[in-house]
């Protein structure tokens, strides 16, 4: 039996199929190959066309099945995984109405802001566990201020994986873990937050039925299933934004485990079988994919906008011609502190753990005939290291305190130089796996369909490839992380 896993990125769409005997990948494709646009009409606006992703999808299916290393017969399930917090707004003929505001528009805030004033903290953080901050319900509310001929039209609001589904299947379904990255979820009564919806006189009837996150929210359609060459009938059993899947991908299941990763943005992500929030929700708390009304499990979740995307503009800007792994290897010559330059990785929207500040990507101390290129690759690298270590405290303000971290090598961790950073400047060990965001979602889609009995079974052989242990310096990078944080604390003020 092979497994369909569909992950819907904000740079592409990749899919991968694995073998439900082993959970190896037998195959994967992404489209496009090079970045996918992000609209920005205005600054600190994000948008993609859902009818872009769903193109996207659809020809990475048709280019990984062509692969001719299996027979898409044998795909008995799929899972989805999608970039989280993004708006998708759909008639009654199930057309999307607008382009999706993304996860990193920042148009949204000061909505936000207003509602947690209005609502008083005590309801936001002790029932939604986040302030509404920039999230997918004052999304819905800009929409409903600024394009009210747009708002009319709504049928049904979705998060990017429900629509994938919806097209896989015709079927619209969401889950608590979908419903709780948009600030749609009450944790106290485990349903719809109806004080929400009212606030921002929203239709209760726009929110899909609500269903487990593993389990089927439709069967691939015949015509679906006749254009991409799969069966049809086979279920989509499993949607999860990519961070609760990315922490699936490495069995990252239990109160105390915790995942990272480091692509376009930064995430730490802790599970938790507390209701915990961070007071000035600098950090974030959503249902985990096996949240349910008697055994809670939150994801605590630490996002930096800008890391991996701080890196690929250095390399862009910098260095064209040099391939990511030539900038390592010219920022390793680079003694460490790269001679005081100091890079503030952020840029890309507003920063939730700066408290939604928009502090913008900074170079500083930089000294015109001692610092080359190389000192930039490798001040990037260690500013975006000291940016998770920034995160990390904030992680441990609120009781969490990792003896090991969990990553895919993938992005920024193929950077042995990354890592290394990574380790020393937060004092964690890192396990190395080789996990993929949409390897991931195939093996949920694999416990949603009941081809696994549990998850300990679906994760059975599971091993890291590699650990990464903290040096014998830990003085010397807490001295190069303190100036790094002293910049940071004059840019916000």
């Amino acid at each position: 039996m092979l497994l369909l896993g569909i992950d819907v990125g904000t740079s592409s769409v990749k899919v991968s199929v694995i073998d439900a005997a082993t959970t190896k990948i037998i195959a994967s494709a992404q489209f496009p190959e090079t970045e996918a646009a992000i609209i920005s009409k205005q600054p600190g606006w994000a948008e993609q066309d859902p009818e872009t992703w769903w193109s996207y999808t659809k020809q990475a299916i048709k280019k990984v099945n062509s692969s001719g290393k299996y027979n898409p017969d044998d795909i008995v399930s799929v899972g989805i995984a999608y970039q989280m917090h993004g708006l998708v707004v759909i008639d009654k003929n199930k057309h999307a109405l607008r382009p999706s505001i993304i996860w990193c528009d920042s148009r949204a805030v000061e909505i936000g802001n207003t509602a947690f004033n209005k609502l008083g903290a005590d309801y936001c953080l002790g029932c939604l566990l986040n302030s509404p901050g920039n999230f997918t319900a004052s999304k819905l509310s800009w929409v409903k201020q600024n394009e009210p001929e747009v708002y009319e039209k709504i049928d049904k609001i979705m998060l990017p994986g429900d629509f994938i589904a919806l097209k896989l299947t015709g079927e619209i379904s969401t889950s608590p873990s979908a419903l709780s990255e948009g600030i749609f979820w009450d944790f106290t009564s485990d349903d719809i937050a109806d004080k929400i919806v009212s606030y921002y006189g929203f239709e209760r009837s726009f929110i899909p039925s609500v269903q487990p996150v593993f389990s089927v929210h439709g069967k691939v359609t015949n015509e679906i299933a006749k254009e991409l060459a799969l069966k049809p009938g086979i279920p989509v059993a499993y949607k999860a934004g990519d961070q609760p899947n990315n922490a699936l991908s490495l069995n990252v299941m239990k109160p105390g485990e915790i995942a990272a990763t480091a692509g376009t943005s930064g995430v730490i992500y802790a599970v938790s079988d507390k209701l915990t929030y961070d007071l000035q929700s600098r950090v974030n708390s959503f249902a985990h994919v096996n949240h349910n009304n008697t055994a809670k499990s939150i994801g605590v979740l630490l996002c930096i906008n800008g890391t991996g995307i701080m890196n690929r503009w250095i390399k862009d800007n910098m260095g064209k011609d040099l391939s990511y792994n030539d900038i390592n290897r010219q920022a390793q010559a680079i003694a460490l502190g790269s001679d005081g330059l100091t890079i503030l990785p952020f840029g890309n929207g507003a920063e939730r753990m700066l408290e939604n500040k928009m502090p913008g990507a900074q170079i500083s101390n930089l000294q015109l005939t001692v610092h080359t290129s190389a000192h930039l690759f490798r001040a990037v690298q260690e500013g975006i290291a000291c940016a998770f270590k920034y995160g990390l405290d904030i992680l441990k303000q609120n009781g969490i305190h990792p003896t090991v971290i969990r990553a895919g090598k993938a992005n920024m961790f193929l950077s042995k130089l990354f890592t290394d950073l990574f380790v020393n400047f937060t004092g964690v060990p890192v396990e190395l796996y080789e996990n993929d965001g949409a390897a991931g979602a195939a093996i949920g889609g694999g416990i949603g369909a009941g081809i696994y009995k549990t998850t300990q079974e679906a994760f059975a052989s599971y091993a890291p490839v590699s650990t990464t242990e903290p040096g014998e310096a830990p003085a010397v990078y807490n001295e190069i992380y303190q100036r790094w944080k002293a910049y940071l604390e004059k840019s916000l003020d």
